[in-house]
């Protein structure tokens, strides 16, 4: 895809062409060079923050009266894409992650001095927020998580574990998933949880840098909770109803994550195309070689048909329309093509590939993420199989 292009598959307005123009100048301010030694650092990328706030881009979904732009998954998923595709690569896109998808919770449930008070210093980027689910003995059985909120008086106290906590280092608030109700008494697993947006109290909550393959720049922490005071005006939605208010984010950021896999996924390719084409070997160049020709070309394929996917899940959902199939399944797909389209970038480099300075190998340890999170491949397999073609439960 030329970079004056917008996606084969997305409707083609002024308006996204003018994001397209403007997002990827906002990012080639920030070179891979810059975003490898954010890496090295292991230190947050604030400036490029501060640069995506400052232009507007972290309230793309976000209502117009709280600052936002009020526009969809769509042009949401071609801006992640637009990131993903330039030199910060997941780091970059993680960067800013949460505040196209967490804060729907707030939108659609909260109350009006909710929205006033939480969703414009997220959107203006005074307030970075992190979320807080993923237990470290529950993982994806949500239902199971046992950070309890109890409630005594106007007031509650959460005590608990979370575990692959984003930004937890730098976080103002966070969008915290509890049990007020043990699953035991229960009528259905998913009932007695609870949703608070609040502080994050650092006398409350301890933070440990989790140590990790890849996305250094973006730290991933165990967070623990000992006594934290939420006040009542900070849960969101009624008591209880905390799993259901998640749902509504999901099917969005399956369809962010594709986006962004993509984008990163054609980055590496066209550094493999480019090396290919300038490394001589042997008298020839490289990609002169089907062996080096035909795996590139592949993977072209691959990541042009998963991402038509990702547009077709996004305009159900922006149209109101069930999407759950087509949207894990444009995450599936997208992960897939996109670390297929990294490893091979970086065997076409050669030795070189495993070298930092040409920087393929950073976009091959991030391209791991999405295949693992949110959510697994073999979860998506199970999803597809009993939802739509209607065979038994497999867990």
């Amino acid at each position: 895809m030329k970079k004056t292009d917008l996606p084969a598959g997305i409707d083609v307005t002024e308006e996204r062409l003018q994001i397209a123009d403007s997002v990827r100048q906002l990012c080639d301010k920030f070179d891979d060079e810059w975003w490898l030694e954010k890496e090295r650092k292991a230190e947050f990328p604030h400036e490029f923050h501060k640069a995506m706030a400052d232009a507007g881009w972290l309230g793309i979904t976000m209502p117009e009266e709280y600052g936002g732009a009020n526009l969809g998954v769509t042009d949401a998923a071609l801006l992640m894409q637009l990131i993903g595709n330039s030199a910060g690569a997941m780091a970059a896109c993680s960067t800013i992650h949460i505040n196209l998808f967490g804060p729907h919770a707030m939108v659609k449930h909260g109350t009006r001095e909710q929205k006033d008070r939480m969703i414009p210093p997220l959107v203006d980027g005074s307030h970075k927020a992190c979320f807080g689910v993923t237990e470290p003995d529950a993982g994806l059985d949500t239902t199971h998580i046992t950070t309890r909120a109890v409630k005594k008086g106007a007031r509650y106290v959460v005590n608990g574990q979370k575990v692959w906590t984003s930004t937890a280092q730098q976080a103002d608030k966070i969008l915290l998933l509890t049990r007020t109700t043990p699953i035991e008494e229960c009528k259905r697993p998913i009932d007695g949880m609870t949703l608070f947006y609040t502080d994050f109290d650092r006398s409350r909550i301890g933070v440990t840098p989790i140590e990790k393959m890849g996305r250094a720049a973006v730290n991933s922490n165990s967070i623990f909770i000992d006594g934290l005071e939420v006040p009542e005006e900070d849960r969101i939605g009624d008591e209880g109803a905390g799993f259901k208010l998640l749902l509504d984010s999901l099917n969005p950021e399956r369809i962010l994550v594709a986006a962004e896999a993509i984008g990163v996924g054609r980055r590496a390719l066209e550094k493999a195309a480019d090396y290919a084409a300038e490394r001589v070997v042997f008298g020839r160049p490289i990609g002169q070689n089907q062996s080096i020709q035909h795996p590139l070309a592949q993977s072209w394929m691959a990541l042009e048909a998963a991402d038509l996917m990702v547009w077709h899940a996004a305009r159900l959902y922006d149209g109101g329309k069930s999407c759950g199939a087509e949207a894990n399944s444009a995450k599936f797909l997208a992960a897939d093509a996109a670390f297929d389209a990294c490893d091979r970038a970086v065997r076409t480099h050669g030795g070189f590939g495993y070298a930092k300075e040409y920087h393929v190998e950073r976009y091959m340890r991030e391209i791991m993420l999405p295949r693992i999170a949110p959510v697994t491949r073999e979860l998506i397999m199970s999803f597809i199989a009993e939802r739509v073609l209607e065979l038994p439960k497999s867990y």
